[in-house]
């Protein structure tokens, strides 16, 4: 083949990687290669069998593009296979040794050589492998500015999305979350010239969305990319991201996809990425935990117990086996590593609080919860400051400071999108106030429950219904299907209908003027299609309507 051919080969080859003809652009790369070794061949094979979801094909053609760059003297080359390689470690095989003894190969070449072209790239190779998010928002925020300087908008935009994930990673999820959005709304509107920005920015998005339960956002920007995936496929849902968007589906109240997309990640890792394999091991536990099964979920953790992303699991057993002892020693020693992860702190921090009052520790329980909501005041983080206000409120030997502890906790679970967590803030409330105000404790008790049948989430639905006979009050039938239409207010007016009172009894009770009540009646009787508050009652009495308080 003449050099010419091959470079028509080549060109042909890019052009179809662009338009993102997968198949054209490997039979194209393969043709050259039939012909002549050409690490620049070897390189765009390698990025067309990734998009074909050929992992192990991938690695193999980069390491032979570094190697032929090598020899052939072409240092540009074997520099940019090197940070693939780099790249590729880290984030579809959790390889940090690998990572880290690549990026310093193509270091090395760029250093050497005066590769100023890759010093970006390079950059932002070095912000993804930081070893502290602090290190890592310098180096991204330094590979934002090579990138703003070089008018290179693909380093831009993945930079950007590098920097705001080390701000998530250290609690700053407001100024971490502005900057992912920029990044995908960059990308996906057509800045960058480069289908990997899309993908890069989009991982970032699923992971730390994920971390900082900022869930209704990453479902909204998995929506944008849609028509991207559809276009191009999908192959960043590898292990990594089915088992994020697992733990995702799973927070939102999507049990049942929730687990389809865990279990296939727990298949796709089996034999390859142990971190990857525990991750979706410990949301399918979460789950398993949720429901109520409990044998199982001691059966799922087995063997992981030394993953980080299952001790939460592991200490939350211990509570719901009552073994608080254990489950304080579990979560303290966690926490006594220091390990830097604030999200997951905080979460640990919450069982260890729920340790201490089942030990009878009702005053260091809530100076825990203090200190949670503080911090995530300070950092911005909805569902730090959820957890803090969860825990106080439950410590908390005050109804009335209680209740307003869990109102707030409730509403930021529910903001958040977190069914099961605001539930589990209500049903707290419902049982904190029990004694002191029955009328508010009913339908909180009430609203739980719904929640806890429609999930699944046996064993809580079961200390719902008890409570709620303990209170005189017939629970809602197990599997009644609520309605989904009506707002939280709108729920707790439903259901006050349903016991038969007149509107200033119910403003009395949920502390709102009666034209608040008016308008509420007006909405729900609207809603589900009811003629009079009569049949609204009725309804409500008979469970089979019972609103869905997600």
């Amino acid at each position: 083949m003449s050099s010419s051919d091959t470079e028509l080969l080549l060109n042909s080859g890019n052009v179809a990687l662009q338009a993102g003809d997968w198949a054209a652009a490997r039979d194209a790369f393969q043709s050259v290669l039939q012909s002549v070794d050409s690490p620049h061949a070897m390189l765009g094979l390698a990025v067309a069998s990734w998009w074909l979801g050929d992992m192990g094909g991938t690695i193999t053609h980069l390491e032979r593009a570094y190697v032929t760059g090598r020899r052939q003297q072409d240092p540009l080359a074997a520099a940019a296979a090197a940070l693939r390689l780099s790249l590729y470690s880290i984030a579809h095989l959790a390889n940090h040794a690998s990572a880290s003894g690549w990026l310093g190969r193509a270091r090395r070449l760029v250093d050497e050589f005066g590769l100023t072209v890759l010093q970006g790239e390079l950059l932002l190779m070095q912000a993804c492998v930081a070893e502290t998010p602090e290190q890592g928002e310098a180096l991204a925020r330094k590979a934002l500015a090579r990138g703003r300087e070089a008018n290179n908008p693909d380093l831009e935009l993945c930079a950007l999305s590098q920097l705001g994930s080390h701000l998530i990673r250290q609690g700053l999820v407001a100024d971490g979350t502005v900057l992912l959005d920029e990044a995908m709304a960059g990308a996906l509107g057509g800045e960058s010239t480069q289908l990997d920005t899309v993908v890069f920015a989009c991982c970032n998005m699923i992971v730390h969305c994920t971390r900082c339960a900022e869930f209704e956002r990453a479902i909204q920007w998995l929506r944008a990319s849609d028509r991207f995936a559809a276009d191009y496929g999908c192959p960043f849902l590898y292990a990594e991201c089915r088992g994020i968007y697992g733990h995702v589906l799973l927070a939102i109240g999507d049990w049942k996809r929730a687990e389809q997309e865990l279990r296939t990640a727990l298949e796709l890792s089996r034999n390859s990425v142990p971190e990857f394999h525990a991750r979706a091991v410990a949301g399918l536990a979460q789950l398993r935990l949720a429901q109520g099964r409990l044998e199982e979920t001691g059966r799922l953790i087995s063997g992981f117990e030394s993953h980080d992303a299952t001790v939460p699991v592991q200490a939350s057993l211990q509570l719901a086996l009552d073994q608080p002892a254990l489950a304080a020693g579990t979560a303290q020693r966690w926490l006594d590593r220091g390990q830097g992860d604030q999200l997951l702190g905080s979460q640990l921090t919450e069982v260890l609080g729920e340790a201490e009052l089942r030990r009878g520790l009702r005053t260091a329980a809530y100076k825990r919860g203090r200190l949670l909501s503080e911090q995530g005041a300070a950092l911005g983080c909805r569902i730090i400051l959820g957890r803090g206000e969860r825990l106080q409120g439950r410590a908390s030997a005050d109804p009335s400071s209680a209740r307003h502890h869990l109102d707030t906790a409730q509403a930021l679970f529910r903001r958040m999108g977190m069914p099961f967590e605001a539930a589990r803030a209500g049903f707290a409330l419902a049982s904190a106030v029990s004694e002191a105000e029955p009328a508010i404790a009913i339908p909180e008790a009430r609203l739980a429950l719904c929640v806890f049948q429609e999930l699944g989430a046996s064993s809580h639905a079961d200390e719902a219904s008890s409570l709620l006979r303990k209170l005189g009050v017939r629970a809602a039938p197990t599997g009644a299907r609520p309605s989904s239409v009506l707002t939280r207010r709108e729920q707790q007016v439903f259901l006050l209908l349903g016991e038969g009172i007149s509107n200033p009894e119910i403003a009395q009770r949920l502390r709102i003027s009666r034209k608040t009540v008016e308008h509420h009646v007006a909405n729900v009787l609207g809603k589900l299609g009811l003629k009079s508050r009569a049949e609204a009652a009725a309804e409500a009495v008979r469970g089979e309507s019972f609103p869905n308080p997600h």
